[in-house]
Parts: C-alpha cells; structure tokens; sequence
C-alpha cells in the first residue's frame, strides 16, 4: 500500500478512546486495530513483532549495518479523542486545493473555511484529505502510524540507505493521558525515541506544558427554600464563589505561548453537593506550583468562610516539562532539526500548549521529543490532513535513520 492508501484504510477503525471504562485499552476498537497492525508489520518481516494484553504493539527494523549504533525508535498512538465520534469516518481527498470554502456536508451546512481556518491557505495547491463533516478524521495519531509505516517501507526498499537499529511503537489511550502509563520502556530498548504526533508541517517540540487535575466537591445543606435563611447552603452558589475567585483571564481563551491557566473542564451540582473539575496548566515548573497552592488557598478560603469540610480539593500532577529530561541529550533535537532540512522542510521549534506520550516517557527515561505527522484541526469534523505534509513527515523519519547512522 502507500502512505495514503494505508491512512484511509487506518481511519476505518473506530478507535475512539473513553475516560469510563477503567481498562487498558479503553475500548475494545482499539484492540482491533492493533491486531491489524501486527499483523501488517509481520507482513512486511519486521522482527520482534509483539502485542501485549494492554495493547502495546512493539516491532524491530534490523540494522542493516555492522556498524555499533544507537537504537532509535518512533511512536505514535492508535486512539482517537472522545471528542467527538470516530466511527464510520468517510475521508475524502480534495485534489490541488483552490484557496476556497470546502463543503465536508452540504445536507447540514458544515463548511471547512479559510475564513475561520486560515491555516488552509498554507496548502494551496495541495492535496488535502477532509471529513464527510460528521466525524473527526482520525489523522491524530493515525498520520503519524501511516507514517512511521510507510518509512519503514521506504528504508527496506532503499538498502543504500544505512541505518541502526529501529523500533517502532504503537500505543492505546494517549488522548485520555493513559498512553505511555503502562508502556514498557525497558522492553522497548531504545537510546531515544520520538512521537509522530504534531501538527503543522516543520513543528518540532521538546517543551510542553506542566500539567495537573483539581476536582473540587462542595457540599451543601438544603432545607425548604421558604425557611432557608440562615440554615441553607447552597453548594452551587459557593462553587461559584470559588470560580470567581480565580483569575478570569487565565484561562485558555485569554492564553498563548508560554502563558498557563486553569481550565475548567467540568460541572455538575445540586444545592446539596456541586463538583468542579480543573485542569492546571504553566510550562514553567514554579508557576506550576504556584497555580496548584492557589488552588489549595481558596479551598481553605472557602471553608473558612463556610466551614471547614464544605469544600474538599483531589490535586493530582498528571505530567511534567520534558524540557528537563532532553536538555541534557540535545542531540536528539538537532539530528531532527537536520533530518528536517535535509527534506525539505523548514524546522519550526514551538512549546506544546498541552502534553505528549513523549513528556511521559521521557521521565521513564526514555527521551522523546515531538515531530509533525501534518494534521491540523484535530478532535473535530473539521480536522484535515495535506498529503503532501505526510509525505514530508515520512522522509523526516527516513532522514533521521540515516544522519544516525552518519553520526
């Protein structure tokens, strides 16, 4: 197959992920789709091909060289996001892009539109694979899988390219922060990795946000409201007193760069019990702490004001900067860095405004930086992917195989 036919066919798999079910994977879909895939690699005489029960899809391209080298390895993550369906995705491709509107669904008006996604006007002249408009597509991670794939394909067929050992590694649950949680690190066996997992075309990341969860339950008393005063509390109207207390422009709306917020995620309540959920974003490690103890000073507000027990806070870290885990192997970055050069692509280092599998695994000791797989307008029906921006980051995968084996 191709690197396109590969990525219509990967998107027909509903793989959507779910923060319910408690296991690993989180959907049965997901599993289905790795046992496609074991048995593609096998297919294509990879070794070491292996799929454990919680759906970790490992396999090796040998060296084709004496050469003592590096083992370097690519990842990408078979889920897709609970934001929206990604059943029944009915891709399509958009041949040589007109710089105008593109209707994904005329019965219901869904318009993919320069207007509201300049990013498109970057790929005039391109070919761009698009939604029906009902489903997201599926490029985030399934790109990044054809991808990887696909340079494989392209190193075994071309031998004069000489290269160490590589390991590729597909994962379930990363767009529910689960992805690299039970992914073996030692078993993998890599000096580095990276994640084909970015956006834009040239997008190279090795900084991401510090990340951490608040759920915040407030608990009330209700009696009649006709003889309410003095004995009511109303727990939804002292969550609302806590929110307003938080800084209103920092927030994701208000926020760019390396600027963090906290994002409110959830809410449910009655007068007898309300529960607000956060989530606390800062690249940098103080401000990330800081954010976490403004946390804990309005809880303790709140029940001083109160009483005590009326609010109860469950902080949790969920990842970290992998700054500090690849500052010290910078090589990794400028073997990328060239690799996308030497493509013909022009290197575009950015923080990520959210995490990665990569930020995870590189505190198990696994460095592993973030490379475009060419996607743009994830989690949506408005997603898309250029074909040409695939191809791209299939060569960047290919250039770095062989400036390791250079080094």
């Amino acid at each position: 197959m191709t690197l396109v036919e590969r990525f219509l066919k990967y998107v027909s798999f509903d793989t959507q992920s779910s923060e319910e079910t408690g296991v690993t994977p989180s959907t049965s879909g997901q599993m289905v789709f790795a046992r496609y895939l074991k048995e593609e690699l096998e297919s294509l005489g990879l070794e070491d091909v292996t799929l454990d029960d919680n759906g970790y899809l490992f396999a090796t391209l040998p060296a084709n060289t004496d050469k003592p080298l590096p083992t370097v390895g690519f990842i990408a993550h078979m889920d897709t996001s609970p934001d929206m369906s990604g059943k029944d995705v009915s891709p399509r491709i958009v041949q040589c892009y007109d710089g105008g509107e593109i209707v994904l669904c005329a019965d219901e008006n869904i318009v993919l539109s320069p207007a509201q996604f300049p990013e498109l006007l970057d790929h005039k002249g391109e070919e761009l694979i698009v939604t029906n408009g009902k489903t997201l597509l599926g490029a985030d991670d399934k790109a990044g899988i054809a991808e990887i794939v696909s340079a494989i394909v392209y190193l075994q067929e071309h031998p004069e390219i000489k290269h160490g050992k590589i390991r590729i590694g597909f994962n379930p649950d990363e767009e529910i922060g689960l992805g690299a949680h039970k992914f073996d690190v030692e078993k993998f066996g890599c000096d580095w990795a990276y994640t084909m997992d970015g956006g834009e075309v040239g997008e190279l990341e090795f900084e991401n946000f510090n990340a951490a969860s608040a759920k915040v339950t407030f608990k009330g008393r209700n009696v009649h409201p006709g003889y309410a005063k003095h004995k009511m509390i109303n727990s939804i109207r002292v969550a609302n007193r806590f929110m307003a207390m938080l800084p209103s422009h920092e927030t994701p709306e208000h926020t760019e760069g390396y600027e963090g917020f906290y994002h409110l995620v959830g809410i449910s309540g009655e007068v007898e019990q309300t529960v607000v959920s956060y989530i606390i974003r800062d690249h940098n490690r103080t401000r990330f702490e800081s954010r976490k103890q403004e946390i804990e000073h309005l809880v303790r507000k709140i029940n001083a004001e109160y009483g005590e027990g009326t609010a109860t806070l469950d902080l949790h870290d969920q990842y970290y900067n992998m700054r500090e885990k690849i500052e010290p192997v910078m090589h990794v970055i400028d073997i990328a860095f060239q690799a996308m050069k030497d493509a013909g692509v022009e290197p575009r280092v950015k923080a990520i405004r959210g995490g990665t599998d990569g930020a995870q695994l590189s505190f198990k000791g696994l460095p592993c930086p973030n490379i475009f797989a060419g996607g743009l307008n994830f989690h949506g029906r408005y997603e898309f992917v250029p074909i040409q921006s695939m191809e791209k980051a299939m060569m960047v995968i290919v250039k770095i195989a062989g400036l390791v084996a250079a080094r």
